[in-house]
């Protein structure tokens, strides 16, 4: 390796067990920070109900928050050039647009 040059990354497997593998669903975080951590909680809202109830808490430094905001970001225009744009409630572009139904 030449003076100035980074080792290539070290690659390794990542084992996805049978419960992980299943996925939690979430539509809703909470986000909090500390100057050492960044906290991800993972909730679900449900119509009609009052709470909403957190099922995964995911701590992780500053640093790699970071790479996560990036790597999302990268993702999602990835599926957005693929699918076409992510519609969010309240847009106004999308307001007076309706649901997608016609009377």
């Amino acid at each position: 390796m030449e003076k100035g040059q980074e080792p290539p990354p070290q690659q390794f497997q990542i084992e996805v067990g049978e419960k992980e593998a299943e996925g939690i669903y979430s539509n809703l975080v909470f986000i909090a920070h500390s100057p050492s951590e960044v906290i991800l909680d993972f909730a679900r809202a449900l119509p009609g109900l009052p709470k909403a109830r957190v099922y995964a808490r995911i701590i992780m430094t500053p640093q790699h928050a970071k790479s996560l905001l990036l790597a999302l970001e990268q993702n999602l225009k990835t599926y957005e050039g693929q699918f076409g744009v992510i519609k969010l409630p309240g847009d106004p572009a999308q307001q007076n647009k309706g649901l997608g139904f016609r009377s």
